[in-house]
């Protein structure tokens, strides 16, 4: 089964203000762009138990025209607070590499 790190061509995350993250994944191409849409491994609820937030709070986007799914959350902890160990958010895309792309 593949992984999302062998479907898409680049996995980002990134701090979308003190409470959200957002992680981007770019496909190549529309393809690609497809799997990773319908995958349910990256549905709300699957997004919601993996990083321990609410599935109402997830918010999944999808721009075809650039073949990117953007996917946003709120983070547990604020951004720069003594319990935040990733103040950037450059590392919560890492977990979603090995999630399987049907």
């Amino acid at each position: 089964m593949p992984l999302l790190k062998d479907v898409a061509q680049y996995v980002r995350s990134k701090a979308a203000g003190p409470f959200w993250v957002t992680i981007d994944i770019f496909c190549g191409d529309a393809q690609s762009f497809a799997r990773v849409r319908k995958a349910e491994s990256l549905n709300r609820v699957t997004i919601a138990a993996l990083y321990g937030v609410s599935s109402n709070a997830v918010k999944i986007f999808e721009v075809p025209a650039l073949n990117v799914v953007k996917i946003s959350f709120p983070r547990r902890v604020p951004q720069g607070s003594l319990q935040d160990a990733d103040s950037h958010a450059g590392q919560y895309f890492v977990p979603l590499l090995e999630a399987e792309i049907v």
